[in-house]
């Protein structure tokens, strides 16, 4: 009969401080999810007037001069791209700094130090260089006589351009050190075996390599998309004339006064916990795949 080990005597004080902060983190979270479903007497603030979707149908309706679908699929193709480019870089890079690089320890502390400077002016930055890349562009143009071209251009400044590396600077610091641990780890016993047995290089890495890091590889799209979707500082300054959901949902607040703007919360949430949903789910289906070949 085993006796219940008693708990000593921080552990309340210790568990009500815990408590505290998970309130403090997700009570914000779940107060909006609520108010959002408010009845069309509903504000801002509690209590709550009836209970409907009726502020989703305003959202739907769009919110005032901005066009919130448009600004969705901007972010989502903005998400989707820092996504790909993260996993293809970080891998690529997991891969090459296997080996011992001139240089590499340098080149992994620039690229690491983007995390710890300020992303405002990492957003200047980018946005100063790609003013000065117009600047050259133009002045290329003109010297080569392009007239109508010179014309009908604006800027480079754009979602797929400044935008996209402003997010890398971001994502891909935590695509490299997920790989780097992962490869710290990796046996290459397993490629050497797949050489023996008459492997290419390629082969190697698409039937050994691949599978056995696919659910880090999984969790790095992961983190690309989730950072880039409500990243604001970074994108402020250097995403040329539109906007991503988070910026215009960020200039929505100060003159947006229903529960339409919550209810625009609701729905950004639950888009991240989908794709967070459906990362669990594609790691899980891997991690069985994976046990089924192992088991064969």
């Amino acid at each position: 009969m085993s006796i219940r080990e008693k708990r000593p005597a921080s552990f309340w004080p210790l568990a009500l401080v815990f408590s505290l902060f998970v309130l403090f983190m997700y009570g914000p979270m779940f107060v909006i999810f609520v108010l959002s479903f408010q009845g069309p007497e509903g504000g801002l603030t509690f209590p709550m007037r009836g209970a409907s979707f009726h502020w989703f149908a305003k959202l739907a309706e769009g919110l005032g001069v901005v066009d919130i679908g448009a600004a969705l699929g901007r972010s989502l193709g903005l998400g989707l791209a820092v996504m790909l480019c993260t996993v293809l870089f970080s891998v690529l890079a997991g891969l090459a700094f296997r080996k011992r690089l001139a240089g590499g320890n340098t080149l992994f502390f620039i690229v690491v130090a983007s995390l710890i400077m300020p992303s405002i002016i990492v957003s200047l930055g980018i946005g100063l260089e790609f003013r000065l890349l117009d600047g050259a562009i133009k002045w290329a143009l003109e010297a080569l006589g392009m007239q109508s071209t010179l014309e009908g251009f604006g800027t480079s400044l754009g979602l797929f351009t400044s935008a996209l590396g402003a997010h890398l600077t971001w994502t891909l610091p935590f695509g490299l050190l997920i790989m780097f641990a992962v490869f710290n780890r990796f046996s290459p016993s397993y490629e050497e075996a797949a050489r023996d047995l008459g492997a290419t290089p390629w082969q190697g890495f698409r039937h050994v390599v691949l599978p056995l890091i696919a659910p880090s590889v999984v969790g790095i799209g992961m983190f690309g998309f989730t950072l880039s979707w409500d990243e604001i500082a970074r994108t402020s300054q250097a995403i040329g004339d539109v906007n991503t959901l988070p910026l215009e949902l960020q200039g929505l607040t100060t003159t947006v006064t229903t529960p339409s703007i919550y209810a625009l919360g609701t729905v950004t949430t639950v888009v991240s916990f989908i794709v967070m949903g459906l990362t669990l789910a594609l790691v899980w289906a891997l991690g069985r795949s994976r046990k089924g070949h192992a088991a064969h």
